[in-house]
């Protein structure tokens, strides 16, 4: 039993509990966080917010971040996979996202940005990649403050839309480089973005500025806009790798050669 507690005394001493937010960031939950929210809210720039806090998942593999973030938005999305996850229930969860890329072989290296679109498109959403090196910050802004505010004002020909970005960490004073996960509100007046961040055992959500998220999501690394997919001809949503239907995309949820798919 004393050798046990030792082992695991030693073990702790190499392990981690979560790290402290940098100056860069803004704790959701803080005064000045809330505050933040609010006046969010009250400009109608947090529409994301409340369907991904009531499907907030935290990862659960070191580099299931990509995935976490896709099963989160999914759900968010209220998509059915068409399959079973736990006795007679549908719902998405990383374990099911197995089709385009072993999960071994995620858990030791994660996704790509062009591997998250191609899971997504897959498994029954419209997934549009954007490179970072290609978004000016104007239009970066443009496309938070779109994806940030009620479809039902902008236009949108879409019920809902969620913002996920695929940044360097470091950029952001934090530790680690890539990452996965998506934006739920933006304030106008103080230029921040609210990251759920699905590494829960390491940051909880925060505001970032969105210059410097901006510099972070830069080359090779980008973001993805996701709103519903649609069966061709048919109008309900896509589902699975061996019947993908979503127009300009194969039988494997790769793009047909289409450019406003890749």
């Amino acid at each position: 039993r004393r050798r046990q507690r030792r082992t695991m005394a030693a073990a702790a001493e190499k392990s981690f509990f979560r790290r402290p937010l940098p100056s860069t960031c803004v704790a959701f939950s803080s005064a000045e966080g809330r505050a933040l929210f609010s006046a969010a809210l009250a400009k109608d720039s947090a529409e994301p917010y409340f369907a991904l806090a009531e499907q907030f998942t935290t990862q659960a593999e070191p580099a299931y971040c990509g995935l976490a973030t896709l099963v989160m938005c999914m759900n968010a999305m209220a998509i059915d996979p068409g399959r079973l996850w736990k006795g007679v229930w549908r719902w998405f969860s990383e374990d099911m996202l197995s089709c385009c890329k072993d999960l071994e072989l995620v858990k030791r290296e994660g996704i790509s940005l062009q591997e998250f679109a191609r899971l997504a498109r897959c498994n029954g959403a419209n997934c549009k990649v954007v490179p970072g090196e290609t978004c000016t910050l104007e239009a970066f802004r443009a496309q938070v403050v779109w994806s940030t505010s009620p479809k039902s004002k902008n236009g949108s020909d879409f019920c809902c839309s969620y913002l996920v970005v695929n940044y360097n960490r470091s950029v952001l004073k934090q530790t680690g480089t890539g990452h996965f996960s998506p934006i739920a509100a933006y304030d106008a007046q103080s230029d921040l973005v609210l990251i759920m961040d699905v590494a829960r055992f390491k940051y909880p959500p925060h505001w970032v500025q969105l210059e410097a998220l901006h510099r972070a999501i830069a080359a090779p690394r980008g973001f993805a806009v996701l709103t519903p997919g649609q069966v061709k001809g048919e109008g309900g949503p896509a589902l699975g790798c061996s019947e993908c239907l979503l127009e300009g995309f194969d039988t494997q949820g790769r793009s047909c050669g289409c450019p406003c798919h890749d």
